[in-house]
């Protein structure tokens, strides 16, 4: 018989994390709860999970320093929901940097919160086991780079290793995997992330901006990554498949 998606709310707040987890057990989920980084470490020593709902704003060690240590560490694959009470742009691209694969604003309605563990379970189980593998990996040939997407990391001329945060990288390989195309922001938000755009959501602007730093790409004249006015972005590089190391 199949398990129930086992999931890990941490959030200082004692009447959300109440209403979350009867929430979620009504719809079949496991929910388990934490007050603070000491309690999460100290259940996912314990237990299995498919999902940590994690609050920006806690005690101590906040969210964003605990989804950083996570990606750090043996649960660097474990899908992380962010949750803020800030609605600002650059909370939820620092989100999303440090490894959280998505974020919901404060105060939300709990219809939305479960569509949107679902979607994130969706798509890590979607994504292919890359921290297991252990056969040579496939690289993406672009420009003056290679994009390792085993280690999830680019390399230079020569072979100097480029780290990308998991935002980053998803962001990178949806234009790889679409090059010469006009993508919106609608479409790069919902591919990255999936889910569709607040109408004043610029996160994937501002990770767009972050992505052409680390490429060296001049954003007046961009090699790699060109705006289109009113249209969106696209990668006008020519992308190849490589087996290997060159």
């Amino acid at each position: 018989m199949e398990q129930p998606d086992h999931i890990l709310i941490v959030d200082d707040d004692l009447e959300i994390r109440e209403l979350l987890a009867a929430y979620l057990e009504k719809q079949g989920m496991r929910a388990s709860t934490a007050a603070n980084g000491r309690q999460m470490r100290a259940l996912l020593e314990q237990h299995q999970f498919d999902l940590v709902i994690l609050d920006l704003m806690l005690p101590g060690e906040d969210g964003l320093a605990l989804c950083r240590d996570l990606r750090a560490g043996k649960w660097r694959t474990l899908p992380i929901l962010m949750l803020t009470a800030r609605d600002e742009e650059t909370d939820r691209v620092v989100g999303l940097e440090m490894g959280a694969d998505d974020y919901l604003t404060k105060p939300f309605a709990v219809r939305e919160l479960f569509a949107r563990i679902r979607s994130v379970l969706r798509r890590a189980r979607m994504l292919p086991p890359n921290f297991e593998v252990k056969e040579p990996g496939q690289f993406l040939v672009f420009g003056d780079w290679r994009l390792d997407t085993v280690g999830r990391h680019l390399l230079d001329t020569q072979g100097t290793m480029v780290a990308l945060s998991g935002a980053e990288y998803r962001l990178l390989r949806v234009f790889l995997d679409h090059p010469q195309r006009v993508l919106s922001r609608d479409q790069l938000l919902n591919l990255t992330q999936g889910r569709d755009a607040d109408l004043f959501d610029r996160s994937i602007d501002l990770l767009v901006s972050r992505l052409r730093q680390r490429l060296g790409d001049a954003p007046r004249e961009p090699r790699y990554i060109k705006t289109l006015r009113s249209e969106g972005y696209i990668f006008s590089s020519a992308v190849e498949v490589a087996d290997g190391p060159a």
